[in-house]
This record gives structure tokens, sequence and C-alpha cells, in this order.
């Protein structure tokens, strides 16, 4: 089984080198997708530098957000089963075995990494615990972490999903459109260490996050 490595990449020039070579030594036949949606810093020059068969990269030329970084990733993924994989080294790589395991026993098809949020910001914890409530009332789901990015999905599955070009809306579309097609989501517990600095806002992406959870779930998923 081959795992395809989405990874949206924005101004993160510090970390994304040592981000790469973390994911290729996870142990697992993987490929490596990589999107630089127009960084403003040397990251295209990091990426440029990457001389491994396992690692393809492209660019956008405009600034299109993650959702739409992750689309372009997909549509050049070759790979049985995808992920995304941010690359500011909040999530550890060494965690994929664990989500791939109960793939590989059949006892599930959609796996997501649920993280303790115990030392994310109030208002982001707030924020995540409300959007995973929401998605659970609407869905009458039972899932611990909706905006988790260690989303593991059978690849022909996530192309199914027709993903709309966005910013952060990308993990409520994924989740609601899985839910509403009747997909059981299976979780397990990832490391996760968050940073202070975030590039998502409670306000300007938490409010289109929820709403997008209640128009795939009364409008067409």
């Amino acid at each position: 089984m081959i795992l395809s490595v989405l990874i949206p990449v924005f101004n993160e020039e510090e970390t994304v080198q040592e981000l790469l070579e973390r994911v290729l030594a996870v142990p697992c036949e993987k490929e490596l997708v990589v999107v630089d949606d127009c960084s403003t810093d040397r990251t295209w020059d990091v990426l440029s530098s990457i001389n491994d068969p396992r690692v393809r990269v492209y660019r956008h030329e405009v600034n299109q957000g993650k959702g739409s970084a992750i689309r372009t990733a997909l549509g050049h993924a070759t790979g049985d089963m995808v992920i995304i994989q941010d690359a500011d080294l909040e999530y550890d790589p060494n965690d994929y075995p664990r989500l791939l395991e109960p793939v590989l026993n059949g006892q599930a098809q959609v796996v997501y990494g649920v993280r303790d949020l115990g030392r994310q910001k109030f208002t982001t914890r707030l924020g995540n615990k409300f959007l995973t409530l929401c998605t659970n009332l609407l869905y009458s789901s039972r899932i611990s972490d909706m905006e988790t990015c260690y989303k593991l999905i059978p690849r022909e599955l996530m192309v199914s999903l027709d993903l709309q070009p966005s910013r952060f809306q990308i993990e409520p579309e994924i989740t609601a459109k899985l839910l509403r097609r009747g997909h059981h989501i299976h979780e397990v517990p990832i490391w996760y260490e968050p940073r202070e600095e975030k590039k998502l806002s409670p306000w300007k992406d938490g409010l289109p996050a929820l709403w997008t959870l209640v128009r795939y779930r009364f409008g067409k998923a």
C-alpha cells in the first residue's frame, strides 16, 4: 500500500526541510506531494533544492489558500491512501503507522488522528471543540476532533469528494461530505505540539468553517 502525503506549504522556510526529512524517515511506502502556495519567504528555494525521487514539488503562482493547495496536491497523487501533512511540525509523521494500522487490518476505511488540545490557546481550543460539537449535532456523529490535519482517506474516495477551493474550510468540507455519505470515521490518538503563532484566525476562519458544516448538511454534498 502506497501512502500519498499531501503537504500544503506557505512561508515555512524554517521548518519545511526538517518536516520533509521526518516524513521520509517514516517506515512505510510513500510519496510526498508538496505544493508551495506562493510563499513570500525562502520556502520555494528550500523546496527547489530537494533531490529525492519520493518528493514531487509544485508551486502556485498566486496564493490560493490551504484548501486549494491540497486540491493541487491531490491531483498529482498516485498512492492508495492520502493524508494531509502541515509543514509547521505540530504533528509527528511517526504516527502514520498507527493511523494505517486499522486500514491494513481491515477495521476501517477512513481514519482521523485525534489531538490532545490541552496545550492550545484557550480561544483556539474553544473554537476547535465548538466546531466538533456542531459537527456531531448536525451530522449525528461522535467524532472527537473534526479540525485535525491527520485525515487518512483512500485516494479515490478523496478525489470523489470534489473538494472546492478554499482556505481552512477544507477540514469541515472533507468531514461533512464523508459523514453525509455515511462513512464511519475511525479515530486514533496522535502526538500534537501546538505552536504559538497560528495562521488560522478564530473569526476569519472559524465562522466560514461553521457555515461550511451547515451548508453541506442541508445543501448538496
